[in-house]
């Protein structure tokens, strides 16, 4: 091979790898781009579901007013609030396929979990998209925060359930894929002590201050908290 088609064949090579790469990047920004898109619609999706769920009430079916709940947990056994008496706990709602508030609110309970690793307080996070979020997925979503199986609980169970159980229990609307910024920080007695805005600091703080009051015996003055129960 004499030495210009030597420098044809290179340039060919170069040509066909700069394409390559070129394509390879072109793939990566529209596959990027179609995540965003499906982020955005997800986002829109839960908008619209907060909407609604504020018009729509919470249909009651069975006997009255609920002031206890079971639910499944990621194990595949049954939580009922009666066995959670005796000891704090913080109450949250989300759904494993959530793109961005759900992960930043369990990290959130991962910082708790972390400050306050076997110091007898516990951590709920019920799913409010029960079809999809099984007892196996929600056990695997776990792994992702390094959730501690006895301290902190991934719950499921029937979605009009759910929902009584959001509304009547924690005082918060819940429905399909939509769930608000708040923990409920319930005391050993099974009272709802207060809820807190975990996006705020000074809120999300003053429920580590609070958790450890109770853990600590003390009463809380919630009459300055701008998110208590009252």
């Amino acid at each position: 091979m004499n030495r210009t088609a030597m420098h044809v064949m290179v340039i060919l090579i170069t040509g066909m790898v700069i394409g390559l790469i070129a394509r390879s990047r072109r793939i990566e920004r529209e596959q990027a781009e179609a995540a965003q898109v499906q982020m955005e619609a997800e986002v829109a999706e839960a908008a619209v579901a907060e909407q609604s769920a504020a018009k729509e009430p919470v249909v009651v079916e069975g006997d009255g007013w609920l002031s206890e709940f079971e639910l499944t947990e990621r194990s595949g056994e049954t939580v009922s609030s009666k066995e959670l008496l005796g000891q704090p706990y913080v109450v949250s709602f989300f759904f494993t396929t959530c793109p961005s508030t759900c992960p930043m609110q369990n990290e959130k309970l991962k910082i708790l979990q972390e400050e306050f690793y076997g110091k007898g307080v516990r951590f709920l996070s019920i799913s409010c998209d029960p079809e999809i979020d099984t007892p196996e997925v929600l056990s695997e979503y776990a792994k992702r925060f390094e959730a501690d199986k006895d301290q902190w609980l991934f719950l499921t169970g029937e979605l009009n359930y759910i929902r009584r159980v959001g509304a009547e229990v924690f005082r918060l609307p819940v429905n399909r894929r939509f769930h608000t910024d708040r923990f409920v920080l319930v005391g050993a007695d099974g009272e709802i002590v207060a809820l807190y805005e975990w996006p705020e600091p000074e809120q999300f703080d003053r429920l580590k201050k609070d958790i450890g009051k109770l853990l600590a015996g003390e009463k809380i003055d919630d009459s300055k908290d701008e998110g208590n129960a009252s």
